[in-house]
């Protein structure tokens, strides 16, 4: 596709991500912090998305964390926005916020400010929750080290849309 809005690789996972989600008759949602919407858009430039994205969250914000997605206050105050135990709760919101099978949370620091010694520029935390599933949501901390902004934020659009990979 070469009349799209974002990088190939972008677009090459995300055509991947319709194309076996549809093929399992699977709905996606995502709370997006970081990525800003970055992974709904990418999922939306591949033809079909509608049969696969049910809806995306775009809570940048704490106040938007909690007002939307049901995050608690507590959990923000005491890990951050930027931890597991946020995305996890960012992910259950999502899915009890929508019709869909399985959602992935994004939220992490893209820089170039914002840093902190334990959670430097770079950082990213990631967590999918699946409808019907008592577990607890998997997570995921990465860091991409010296990116910038765009680098970062490209990274994490890549992983979660792996991690929307049946």
């Amino acid at each position: 596709m070469t009349d799209s809005l974002l990088p190939q690789d972008i677009v090459d996972m995300a055509t991947r991500v319709v194309d076996a989600n549809r093929a399992q008759g699977r709905k996606v949602a995502l709370a997006e912090s970081c990525t800003g919407g970055l992974v709904c858009a990418a999922i939306t430039e591949i033809a079909g998305s509608s049969e696969v994205l049910d809806r995306g969250f775009i809570t940048y914000s704490n106040e938007a964390k909690i007002e939307r997605l049901g995050v608690s206050q507590d959990i923000i105050e005491t890990f951050g926005a930027v931890s597991i135990a946020c995305v996890w709760a960012m992910a259950q919101g999502a899915l009890a916020n929508s019709d869909a099978d399985v959602a992935v949370a994004i939220s992490g620091v893209a820089g170039p400010g914002g840093g902190t010694a334990t959670k430097p520029v770079g950082t990213v935390v990631f967590a999918r929750a699946f409808r019907g599933d008592e577990r607890e949501p998997e997570g995921e901390l990465k860091s991409f080290g010296e990116l910038d902004r765009a680098g970062v934020r490209r990274q994490a659009t890549l992983c979660a849309l792996e991690l929307l990979l049946p």
